[in-house]
């Protein structure tokens, strides 16, 4: 049975994952803490640190995505005080114009409480290879 925190930061993770698909970049602000410390990993990508680089990046893969679903399995929970993470695979489709993609990302998702609240500081996303495949594509 899950506590009362690891159930919240699982509902913290689901609207991270629903801002994603609503390509809305103002929602997905809202789910980070705004602090200079928050980083994120997208495939493909370099290292962003910072809030701004940060939403950066959300913003610039919103504005050539014109959709995106995600399919969550093997989501992990685990909380320690005021941090938690999120280990799952991000099973997704998107549509860029007539470009269909679809795919596995391995995801890690750190959070941070802050007033009875959890707020998103870490997103590290990895291309999971299929058997197969030569080269992973970038998803977001």
């Amino acid at each position: 049975m899950k506590g009362k925190e690891q159930i919240d930061v699982y509902k913290a993770n689901e609207d991270f994952y629903n801002a994603f698909e609503s390509l809305d970049a103002q929602k997905m602000e809202k789910m980070w803490l705004k602090e200079n410390y928050v980083q994120c990993f997208h495939p493909g990508w370099g290292l962003l640190r910072g809030w701004e680089a940060v939403m950066a990046s959300w913003r610039r893969i919103f504005e050539n995505t014109e959709e995106m679903h995600f399919i969550l399995t093997e989501v992990q929970v685990e909380v320690r005080g005021s941090l938690a993470w999120v280990t799952l695979y991000e099973n997704l489709t998107s549509r860029e114009g007539n470009e269909l993609s679809t795919g596995s990302v391995l995801a890690t998702n750190i959070f941070e409480r802050r007033d009875a609240e959890w707020f998103m500081i870490h997103h590290h996303g990895s291309t999971v290879m299929q058997p197969g495949q030569l080269s992973p594509s970038t998803f977001h």
